[in-house]
């Protein structure tokens, strides 16, 4: 009795993930090749402009023609660092092509499946494509709205206190949850922030896992640190410019001076849109941040930021680490949401996943 489609699929999505700290701004891709119901090859996309999935599986084995090719993605069909997967599809000669969900980029958008069918192959969509779309949940909405995927990390006592009055808040949470935190920033293309968290904290906002632990093969790829500095604040010494990588500095001061102390520093001085209120627009934010081909922000900051994220609607994910400590009702709180008067305005989340990390609880929440 032949295996269903969505055991080849699991294995396809399995190929996807050896990539998801590697790929971006390119969604991860997996491929398997099955005939006669068993495993033959496989391959999966490590980088942009490295050979896609379908190609590697292709290359990996003699492909016999009547085989099933199981994608996670949808094959390009159009020229861009490489060539069009789909006709290396269409020269192996399958006799189906299933793919877990199409391709939501315009250049692509079912002229892949199309292509496949016209030369009389069988195509099937469909097969697990909620947890393909999970996979390259960033991919998705900046093809399809223009804006990255935010998940905000956040760190609080059982009394729902983020630091105390004075600001102090290193440590609240164990080692174990702060090395959980690695693999978050691992995943996203920018750590988002503010200048008063950087000013409060004095932060370095890097990735500080090796390709080893990420069982990547690959060198690891730093995500870029965006920091929201209206006025320029920051003098330039703060630790994050003393560790390599990009740093963005988003800003509505047009003080040359300013803009050049921290450029000299190493940082990308970039004009802020300006909102009703006068302080950065983060929806213009982060949209400039998917035109620059960001997918996924990880954001680490202040309950300002992060309160104005919710009440903006623009947080797709809460990461709340939970401590079994209690910081006292004068100490600061996790989102900052202004006072809600009824129980209507409150902001409402569903719980994705709930786990023990080291002595803390880490829950992971969609924001509704």
């Amino acid at each position: 009795m032949s295996r269903p489609h969505h055991y080849w699929m699991a294995e396809a999505l399995r190929q996807a993930r050896k990539g998801l700290y590697s790929t971006p701004p390119n969604p991860s891709v997996g491929c398997a090749i099955v005939f006669d119901d068993a495993l033959i090859s496989c391959g999966w996309h490590g980088y942009s402009g490295g050979l896609h999935a379908e190609v590697n599986a292709l290359l990996a084995a003699e492909i016999p023609a009547g085989a099933d090719i199981y994608v996670t993605l949808e094959p390009c069909s159009h020229h861009g660092k490489t060539p069009p997967c789909v006709e290396a599809l269409i020269d192996a000669k399958p006799a189906r092509v299933i793919v877990a969900m199409q391709d939501p980029n315009p250049q692509v958008g079912g002229q892949g499946l199309a292509l496949l069918q016209a030369q009389g192959i069988e195509v099937i969509v469909g097969v697990l494509e909620d947890a393909a779309r999970e996979l390259n949940r960033g991919f998705i909405k900046r093809m399809e709205q223009g804006l990255p995927f935010v998940s905000i990390k956040m760190a609080s006592s059982l009394d729902g206190r983020s630091a105390l009055k004075n600001g102090s808040s290193q440590w609240i949470t164990s080692a174990a949850a702060r090395r959980d935190v690695q693999f978050l920033r691992a995943r996203a293309a920018a750590i988002l922030t503010s200048a008063q968290t950087v000013l409060d904290d004095d932060p370095s906002l890097n990735l500080r896992l090796s390709k080893q632990d990420l069982k990547q093969i690959f060198e690891v790829r730093q995500p870029v640190r965006v920091v929201l500095d209206s006025r320029l604040r920051l003098s330039g010494s703060e630790k994050l410019f003393t560790i390599p990588g990009d740093i963005w500095i988003y800003t509505l001061s047009e003080d040359p001076d300013r803009h050049e102390r921290l450029a000299t520093r190493g940082a990308t001085v970039i004009q802020a849109t300006e909102d009703a209120a006068g302080r950065i627009d983060l929806t213009a934010l982060l949209q400039d941040l998917a035109q620059r081909e960001i997918n996924d922000v990880h954001s680490e900051c202040g309950q300002r930021l992060a309160g104005a994220l919710i009440d903006q609607q623009l947080a797709d994910q809460v990461v709340l680490y939970l401590a079994p400590h209690l910081l006292g009702s004068a100490a600061r709180g996790v989102f900052d949401l202004g006072e809600l008067t009824a129980m209507e305005q409150r902001k409402t989340c569903s719980m994705r996943d709930v786990r023990q990390i080291g002595e803390d609880l880490r829950l992971t929440l969609s924001v509704d």
